[in-house]
C-alpha cells in the first residue's frame, strides 16, 4: 500500500504540475493579467506595498510558471527531494490559501490555474488544491527515502534544461501570440454567435405528491395535487454566453458594437496607448494605408481621448478610434498593439504587432472566406 501511495503521489503531483505549467506557458500574458488582479486585491485588503509588485506581474508570473513545470519534472525523477519537497509544500500552501481567500471572499472569480483552457470556479479551485495538498504532504513526509531516478549531475542538467526550454517557450509566446488559442476571440469563431447562450435554460422542478418527491422538467399543476418544493437549472454551464462584455462605443458615445460585425474590419487593438509598442508601427501604418477603401480599419482602445489623439498624431495613424473595456481588449488579443481581422463578425486572423501581416495576406484571407 505504501509503495502504491508513493508512486501515485509522484505521478499525480508531477503530471498535474507539468500540465498546469504548460497550459499557462502557452499564454504568459494571461497569467500576467491574473497576477495583476491578485495584486490589486492584495493592495486593497492587505497593504498598499503590493501595488509595487504590479509592474512586475509578467516576470513574477513567468517565474511561477517555469517553477511549476520544473517541480513537476523534479518529482517524476525524484530530483533533490529535500529541496523539491520543501518548495512543493510551500507552494501548495500558498496556492491553497489563495484559492480559499478568493472563494470565501469572492475576490477573484477565476484563479487561472489552467489558463483559459479549463475554467474552474473558486471553490473548485480550492477543492483541487486541498486534494493536491494531501499528496504533496505525502511526498514531503517521505522525501528522505525516495531514490533518484537519475544521478545528481544528470538530474541537475535535466532540470536546468527544462528551465531554459520553458523560459524560451514563454518568451516566444510573449513576443508573438499563444501557441494554442483557447479564448472566445480565436480564429474561426463568430463573435456575435459567441455572445449568445449555447442553450436555453432547462429547469428541473421538484414536487411533492402523496408523500413522494417527483422531479419533472414541466411545471406540474397544484390542482392535481402537486406541491412545489424547489427547482434547479440542469444546463447552467451552457446558458451563459462565452462573451458577455464586448461593447464598443464612439468618442461621441454612440454604440458601435454592431458596426464592428458588418463587413470587413481590421481592428488595431491597444488597451493602453501609453504602453503600446511603436516598434513596428510603421508596418501597421502602411497596412492601413494599403487597405484603405477595401477594409475598414480602426483602433480599439480604453485610453482617454487626449492620449489616443496624441498617439495617432505622433505615429501618423490616420484611422478612426473607438472605445472598449481594457480587460476585453486584453482578451481579444495578447499584444499591445495587436491586430485582428474580422469578416461579418468571424475572426479570420490575429497577429502580434511583431508579426504584422502584409495587405496581400489580409485580402487573401477575406477573399477565401
Amino acid at each position: 500500500m505504501q509503495k502504491f501511495l508513493d508512486q501515485f503521489s509522484r505521478y499525480f503531483v508531477g503530471c498535474l504540475f507539468i500540465f498546469s505549467g504548460l497550459i499557462k506557458l502557452n499564454d504568459p500574458i494571461g497569467t500576467e493579467i491574473k497576477m495583476e488582479e491578485y495584486f490589486d486585491v492584495f493592495t486593497t485588503d492587505f497593504g498598499s506595498f503590493f501595488h509595487y509588485f504590479t509592474p512586475w506581474s509578467l516576470e513574477i508570473g513567468l517565474v511561477m510558471i517555469v517553477l511549476e513545470v520544473a517541480l513537476g519534472v523534479a518529482v517524476l525523477v525524484f530530483w533533490r527531494m529535500k529541496w523539491t519537497g520543501w518548495i512543493l509544500l510551500l507552494l501548495i500552501v500558498f496556492f491553497t490559501f489563495l484559492t480559499f481567500y478568493s472563494a470565501y471572499f469572492n475576490k477573484v472569480t477565476d484563479c487561472g490555474c489552467f489558463g483559459d483552457a479549463i475554467k474552474l470556479t473558486p471553490w473548485q479551485s480550492f477543492a483541487k488544491d486541498v486534494v493536491l495538498m494531501v499528496f504533496v504532504a505525502h511526498l514531503f513526509w517521505y522525501k528522505h527515502r525516495y531514490i533518484p531516478v537519475l544521478r545528481t549531475r544528470e538530474g541537475d542538467f535535466l532540470i536546468g534544461g527544462i528551465i531554459l526550454i520553458c523560459v524560451w517557450l514563454g518568451m516566444h509566446a510573449i513576443n508573438h501570440l499563444p501557441y494554442i488559442d483557447f479564448r472566445a476571440y480565436k480564429v474561426g469563431n463568430n463573435i456575435p454567435q459567441e455572445m449568445k447562450p449555447e442553450e436555453q435554460p432547462v429547469i428541473e422542478y421538484t414536487f411533492e405528491k402523496t408523500g413522494q418527491k417527483i422531479k419533472s422538467e414541466k411545471y406540474l399543476p397544484a390542482e392535481e395535487g402537486y406541491n412545489y418544493i424547489s427547482s434547479r437549472v440542469l444546463n447552467e454551464d451552457k446558458i451563459k454566453p462565452k462573451i458577455t462584455d464586448y461593447n464598443v462605443s464612439s468618442p461621441e458615445g454612440e454604440d458601435k458594437t454592431a458596426y464592428t460585425f458588418e463587413g470587413n474590419k481590421l481592428l488595431i487593438v491597444m488597451f493602453n496607448v501609453t504602453k503600446a509598442s511603436v516598434k513596428n508601427i510603421s508596418a501597421i501604418r502602411t497596412l492601413t494605408q494599403q487597405l484603405d477603401g477595401k477594409v475598414d480599419c480602426f483602433i480599439l482602445t480604453s485610453s482617454g481621448e487626449e492620449e489616443i489623439e496624441k498617439f495617432r498624431h505622433e505615429n501618423q495613424l490616420a484611422v478612426p478610434y473607438y472605445y472598449a473595456d481594457a480587460t476585453v481588449l486584453k482578451t481579444i488579443i495578447r499584444s499591445n498593439p495587436g491586430i485582428a481581422l474580422w469578416k461579418n463578425g468571424t475572426v479570420l486572423g490575429n497577429w502580434h504587432y511583431q508579426d504584422t501581416p502584409l495587405a496581400e495576406e489580409v485580402l487573401r484571407l477575406i477573399s477565401h472566406q
